[in-house]
């Protein structure tokens, strides 16, 4: 009897903690980022890209330190987190830091208008809002979760050196992944 308490605790115990973990997804520390295509639809104006373009942003910033978010949602800490990063690449003019935006869903038509909404609901200067081409989970070689709320990959030299991704855009922590910035730098 003593023996299945301790079971079902331990079981309980194992629920919890996996509860509680935020869901895995994309590339993770250590890997490469892949290249992948996507149409820009708004923001960073001075970057020389044309809205609907069509071009490869993770190539663009080539091996420089590169902050990369997949999103389902536009919930104000989305929005909260893309202002702060929009800030520390105004800080960080000199280590090159860069980012970029990825809306992901069901209707590429709807996801631009949505990205187009993000770029000014956030007021970002130096960060473009774009959709991939591979719109409704992301590049296949990036293996986002169809799950993730939110996926932010962090790199530099094209080495993911952070990713945090959350299932329920609730648990998003802005201060984490701008702690993280510093990994890149």
């Amino acid at each position: 009897m003593k023996n299945l308490i301790v079971t079902g605790l331990a079981l309980v115990v194992s629920a919890s903690v996996a509860l509680a973990e935020d869901v895995k997804s994309g590339p993770q520390t250590g890997d490469r980022l892949g290249a992948f295509y996507v149409t820009k639809c708004a923001g960073a104006e001075t970057d020389g890209v044309k809205e609907g373009k069509e071009l490869c942003y993770r190539c663009r910033n080539s091996r420089k330190p590169q902050v990369v978010i997949f999103t389902r949602s536009t919930d104000p800490k989305v929005v909260d987190l893309i202002k702060k990063i929009d800030k520390a690449i105004a800080s960080h003019k000199a280590e090159k830091l860069t980012s970029f935006v990825n809306v992901l869903g069901d209707d590429q038509d709807e996801l631009q208008a949505t990205a187009r909404k993000l770029a000014k609901t956030s007021g970002a200067k130096a960060i473009p809002f774009v959709v991939p081409n591979e719109f409704e989970n992301g590049p296949a070689n990036y293996g986002i979760n169809p799950k993730a709320a939110v996926t932010v990959i962090l790199a530099n030299q094209v080495d993911v050196k952070a990713n945090v991704s959350v299932k329920d855009v609730k648990k998003l922590k802005a201060e984490e992944v701008i702690a993280n910035i510093k990994k890149i730098l």
